[in-house]
């Protein structure tokens, strides 16, 4: 039996605590981490809430990697962090998994089919047909979409929510989130902490473990890479200022709207365009182009940043402006998720900070919640034989236990059919 197979057979108990699918039974290699990104890099369509619930099926339910309440706490530190959240996600798990070795190589799987094709689009290779001629595949996907992400937030409500003050906090910040904006999901998942400081105090479970050595790192080593991000930051104008580099220019533009977006990638979008689109830069019509194409791909928003760094007018541009414009995009994110995860990781062990985290945990169901009505069901539930195909999918994932992928590849085959 394979190191996956053994863990899915005995996934971790939620009643042992958060962090402790940080120390998985068997540490895994860079390799089945690079091969499980793929997977997803390759089928995860519907953005980042979308990408949250495959994420939950491959890492959670199926590999048993992590334990439901272990999963939320690292989707309530990316929720806290500027950037991708889903990509965060990602880059932590194979930090926990496999060690810087393990997050490089998850970024790199989950992000490099979207930002190939986004390349490739950039060359006038619309590998997938013209998007007008598959209307009725990316209808299909986002039913699927719809499923995976009611399976998602159902299965960690039930974790997760498991009493009366837990219920009542998800519900409160699922309706503060569909009210508010980025920002607004900092401020409900503080609160949720709060909350269940006063309310769950000697009511959550025992103390976590200390997390494994992958996921720690050295106080100087977090250290640097939150000193490494602050320096970005500030320099980067700098330098391409003095310099009048182009290269430096673009670096900078993709590095700013990755370190300081909340939201993700529908949020980064428009901060792109204010950066890059002007006369001598980027044109709007081939910038509004690229984000219809984008939306059609699988993975990160932000494999955006490929087009964009590719359509530059002046050098660098084409593929290396595009791999360029890539890194610069993920990079604060990357600096982000190896600083803060190690702390996150020891607070979770404070027997004080249970109460806290049972509280941000029940926030974020509250948070997927509200995002699973918009826009994920909002946008894949538009008709009634969408509405079918979405509860068709459901009961697939669910109560007949297909795979996700053949659940993905159906829905998108009986849209091109009839939607």
């Amino acid at each position: 039996m394979t190191d996956a197979a053994t863990d899915a057979a005995s996934p971790p108990s939620p009643a042992s605590g958060t962090l402790e699918a940080a120390r998985p039974r068997h540490p895994g290699t860079p390799g089945e981490v690079f091969v499980a990104f793929l997977k997803l890099g390759l089928t995860s369509f519907g953005g980042p809430v979308a990408h949250l619930g495959f994420f939950r099926e491959e890492f959670v339910a199926r590999r048993g990697w992590l334990s439901e309440a272990a999963y939320a706490d690292l989707v309530a530190l990316c929720q806290f962090l500027p950037g991708p959240a889903s990509s965060q996600v990602g880059m932590a798990l194979g930090l926990q998994r496999a060690g810087l070795a393990g997050m490089g190589l998850a970024w790199l799987a989950f992000t490099l089919p979207s930002a190939l094709a986004m390349l490739a689009f950039a060359y006038g290779v619309d590998a997938f047909g013209g998007l007008a001629t598959t209307h009725g595949v990316l209808a299909g996907l986002k039913a699927a979409a719809v499923a995976i992400v009611a399976n998602a937030v159902l299965g960690m409500a039930a974790s997760l929510c498991p009493d009366r003050p837990r219920r009542s906090i998800a519900l409160v910040a699922a309706a503060v989130a569909a009210l508010s904006g980025a920002l607004g999901q900092v401020a409900v998942i503080l609160g949720g902490g709060l909350v269940g400081l006063a309310l769950l105090a000697g009511t959550t479970r025992e103390p976590r473990p200390a997390p494994p050595a992958p996921a720690r790192g050295s106080r100087w080593t977090s250290l640097g890479a939150l000193a490494l991000f602050a320096a970005l930051l500030v320099l980067l104008p700098v330098l391409a200022r003095a310099t009048g580099s182009t290269g430096l220019a673009l670096f900078d533009a993709l590095y700013r709207a990755g370190a300081l977006v909340f939201g993700g990638g529908h949020v980064v979008l428009p901060l792109i365009e204010a950066e890059l689109v002007h006369p001598g830069g980027l044109t709007r019509e081939a910038f509004l182009a690229g984000y219809g194409a984008v939306q059609a791909m699988p993975g990160p928003l932000f494999s955006f940043a490929a087009y964009v760094g590719a359509m530059m007018p002046a050098a660098p541009n084409g593929v290396a402006g595009g791999l360029l414009a890539l890194v610069a995009a993920f990079l604060p994110s990357a600096l982000l998720v190896y600083a803060a995860l190690p702390y996150w990781a020891r607070l979770a062990a404070n027997p004080r900070a249970g109460a806290a985290l049972g509280g941000v945990n029940a926030a974020v169901v509250g948070l997927l919640g509200a995002a699973f009505w918009n826009p994920v069901l909002t946008s894949g539930v538009t008709s009634a034989p969408s509405f079918a195909l979405a509860a068709l999918a459901y009961a697939a994932l669910t109560q007949w236990r297909v795979p996700v992928v053949a659940v993905v590849a159906g829905a998108a085959v009986a849209g091109a059919a009839v939607l």
